[in-house]
């Protein structure tokens, strides 16, 4: 079946950036063994989704299609537009590592639960 651009953008319009679905399960998890924390530190680099700003720890829950993990979802092209998303992919693994250097170079400890 071929999708069609308009499509395709529809879906592509409906992919949320934050309370996603492995993010709220990382939450109501960390929750129930009753930690605190606050969400997306707009002041911290990369706005992690968890801050638990007393411990100067933080949690960044990677998707593993957006964030390129080595897993089969994560290793997946879309099959039309290749080179879009391969150079797409390739910015946000940039984007993450200078984020949690710039984060470990302010102190902070760095997590990072891969969704997959």
């Amino acid at each position: 079946m071929m999708e069609t651009p308009e499509f395709r953008r529809h879906v592509m319009q409906q992919v949320k950036s934050t309370n996603t679905g492995p993010e709220m399960i990382v939450r109501r998890l960390l929750h129930g063994m009753g930690y605190l924390y606050r969400l997306h530190g707009a002041k911290l680099p990369g706005k992690p989704d968890l801050v638990f700003a007393g411990r100067r720890k933080v949690v960044l829950v990677h998707g593993c299609f957006w964030h390129g993990h080595g897993c089969r979802r994560g290793s997946r092209v879309p099959a039309t537009r290749k080179d879009y998303w391969i150079a797409k992919i390739s910015r946000n693994k940039e984007r993450d590592a200078r984020n949690v250097f710039s984060l470990e170079q302010a102190g902070w400890s760095v997590t990072v639960w891969d969704a997959n």
